[in-house]
């Protein structure tokens, strides 16, 4: 094989290494680009976009991970054009994923850098407009998640300012995303 290749590549008068290099163009096309995300996840390129550019907010596209709760976690609701949905006590909005079952989290690995699970080391404290029966915890991923509903919740990435619903009805890492509505379905517009 080694001798066919030196041979083509001497009649034709190419460097003998144009083609290692060429195969390795080849090869890093195909792998795609390691910066995006896309349906490979379940979601659309139009709604996953590129994780890795950086925004005039110091983030990524996406936002920075939600900083830590100190103290206890607040369930509260808020209003938008959404209607009623629940937040954190910071004003962070909460989200179900259509593909957890029973109470389980599905969203994993990769899923919670962009859905990140809302945790907490103490008792959820439920605020204005939720009900505390229906606030509870699931274990995932080595750490309790605060469920609603039975409903494990989520926050997401693109949210960057407390009130932002950027998460809404994405399809991504195999299911549906919603804001979680007080009775503890998927917000309905």
């Amino acid at each position: 094989m080694h001798s066919l290749i030196t041979r083509i590549a001497t009649r034709r008068g190419l460097p003998l290494l144009a083609f290692p290099a060429a195969g390795v163009a080849l090869l890093a096309a195909a792998c795609g680009s390691a910066g995006t995300t896309g349906s490979a996840y379940g979601g659309s390129a139009a709604n996953t976009g590129t994780a890795g550019a950086a925004t005039s907010s110091g983030g990524t596209r996406y936002g920075a991970e939600p900083p830590p709760i100190s103290g206890a976690l607040s369930v509260k609701v808020a209003m938008s054009g959404l209607g009623s949905f629940l937040t954190d006590g910071q004003g962070r909005t909460l989200y179900l994923f259509t593909r957890d079952s029973g109470g389980t989290p599905s969203c994993t690995g990769g899923c919670t850098s962009v859905w990140p699970p809302v945790t907490s080391l103490t008792a959820v404290q439920a605020g204005s407009g939720t009900s505390a029966s229906l606030l509870g915890t699931t274990s995932g991923g080595g750490q309790m998640q605060v469920t609603y509903n039975g409903h494990p919740l989520y926050y997401y990435v693109g949210d960057i300012k407390p009130g932002d619903t950027n998460g809404e009805q994405l399809n991504q890492f195999g299911g549906l995303w919603y804001a979680v509505s007080p009775s503890g379905m998927q917000v309905s517009h």
